[in-house]
């Protein structure tokens, strides 16, 4: 009888264990990859350690975010240089792109052509296999910039797996703001960082 209820007891010893194993092995996931392509307003981002760890948290985030930026013409040339265009940079990922891609450009350009521009990137992200795309809306500090805003929200009405996200909104009445109204200090990185983690976490899961 003893010897019966000690084997019983480690058989269930050895099953717990091994329950408890697979629940732990379960819960962990590996970071969600993400690539994130911004002109000089988002590049506040990289300026700010904090705002990268906030963003960074189950995510593995690439920034790729240049002055002077532009969709898909060449950018304004700064100190010496010139950065790629947001499809160069997509392109240039070579198939490690992620499961997600931020957008936030549109600063140093007008409207047009930016519809086009945006169907040329999302063919792009989605040839390498990307699960969904953030594209973030410009502050309406000029008209132009609403314009833009809404050529994007339009062009995801043709784009199920693009998600605007509305940093426009968002933003609005925040003391964030250099005299521009556009570029930001830590605050407003952070608060950059906070407000696209929600809409990165969905379209990873779309």
């Amino acid at each position: 009888m003893t010897r019966a209820l000690s084997l019983l007891t480690g058989c269930l010893a050895l099953a717990t264990a091994s329950l408890l194993a697979g629940t732990g092995t379960a819960a962990v996931k590996k970071p969600v990859p993400v690539t994130i392509v911004g002109d000089s307003v988002a590049a506040a981002i990289t300026y700010t350690p904090r705002a990268q760890t906030v963003l960074s948290r189950g995510l593995k985030v690439k920034l790729d975010l240049r002055v002077c930026r532009r969709l898909v013409t060449i950018g304004c040339p700064y100190q010496g240089s010139t950065p790629s265009t947001t499809l160069e940079a997509v392109q240039s990922r070579g198939g490690s792109l992620g499961d997600v891609l931020v957008v936030y450009v549109g600063y140093n350009e007008s409207s047009a052509g930016y519809g086009k521009g945006i169907d040329q990137v999302m063919r792009a992200a989605l040839r390498q296999r990307a699960r969904g795309v953030v594209w973030v809306t410009l502050r309406e500090e000029r008209d132009i910039y609403r314009q833009t805003n809404t050529v994007i929200r339009t062009a995801a009405t043709r784009w199920p797996e693009l998600q605007v996200a509305d940093w426009n909104a968002y933003s609005n009445g925040k003391p964030w703001f250099s005299s521009d109204g556009l570029h930001m200090g830590a605050a407003g990185a952070e608060g950059l960082a906070r407000f696209l983690r929600p809409y990165i976490l969905r379209a990873a899961t779309s």
